[in-house]
């Protein structure tokens, strides 16, 4: 009797916890989408007040780190949110794309440049997640 109800709150929790993860996935992915898309550094106005000065987390060793950053938090969110439904394939997919699209896009932008390795930032950071993903669920 107590296992039960037990086995229903945890549920309901985990339930709750798994809708805030989806609504964070989509909150970030909107504004990774629009630092990406935005002609010149949001970041940088906040911090330094110069839209063209971009804050650098780590030094690059021949991919972005901070495309790699970006995409691997992304890309952790939205796999661990969609982990157990039916969705998952469709999130990994769309994180493909969207790492892809989202540097190409810069060609088109005013103040922005397209560039290999923050294309391969944004790749890297996603084959990341998923081949860890991939081990994790192997090993369960």
């Amino acid at each position: 009797m107590i296992t039960d109800k037990t086995d229903k709150i945890n549920k309901i929790i985990m339930k709750k916890i798994n809708k805030f993860l989806i609504k964070g996935f989509h909150v970030i992915n909107c504004l990774l989408i629009i630092f990406y898309l935005f002609p010149g550094s949001i970041l940088g106005y906040f911090l330094y007040n110069d839209f063209s000065i971009q804050p650098q987390i780590t030094e690059d060793f021949i991919i972005s780190s901070n495309h790699f950053f970006a995409f691997t938090i992304l890309s952790i969110l939205g796999v661990i949110s969609y982990q157990n439904t039916n969705k998952i394939n469709f999130i990994i997919k769309y994180l493909f794309t969207l790492s892809i699209l989202l540097e190409f896009f810069h060609i088109l932008i005013p103040n922005r440049a397209f560039e290999l390795g923050d294309l391969f930032g944004n790749v890297i950071g996603v084959v990341v997640v998923v081949i860890a993903n991939k081990i994790i669920k192997k090993n369960e």
